[in-house]
């Protein structure tokens, strides 16, 4: 078993690899792919069209589809956790803000790190 970072690592993998190439999901599972993986990744690949129209809303009307598909995943992935709720707001926006930075950009962090905070906001009020 893996541990949660490395399995949220793992799905934003899969999720690039399906978005780029628009291939099945399940065809992009190679070897023995970890249960929390999986679980996300089909998750989100279930919702991506929902969790991008929050991202568009969130990010001031910059469709989701221009972002840079590393972002993009990054940031359903976050929302899905967000959603299911088993995980701490705090972690979910720390790790996703790590991703991006640690794939994309220091800018890519930032911007990932101003959409959550902004959808974390308005589920509170």
């Amino acid at each position: 078993m893996i541990s949660r970072r490395e399995a949220r690592r793992a799905a934003v993998f899969l999720l690039y690899q399906w978005d780029v190439t628009g291939a099945p999901l399940g065809s992009l599972h190679e070897g023995d792919v970890d249960a929390y993986t999986r679980a996300l990744s089909d998750a989100v690949a279930g919702h991506a069209p929902e969790l991008d129209a929050r991202i568009t809303a969130a990010s001031d009307e910059w469709p989701a589809d221009r972002l840079g598909a590393v972002e993009r995943n990054v940031l359903r992935v976050a929302l899905e956790e967000l959603d299911a709720g088993d995980v701490p707001q705090e972690a979910v926006i720390d790790e996703a803000v790590t991703l991006a930075k640690r794939y994309a950009s220091d800018d890519a962090g930032r911007l990932v790190n101003g959409i959550l905070g902004r959808i974390v906001r308005e589920r509170v009020a």
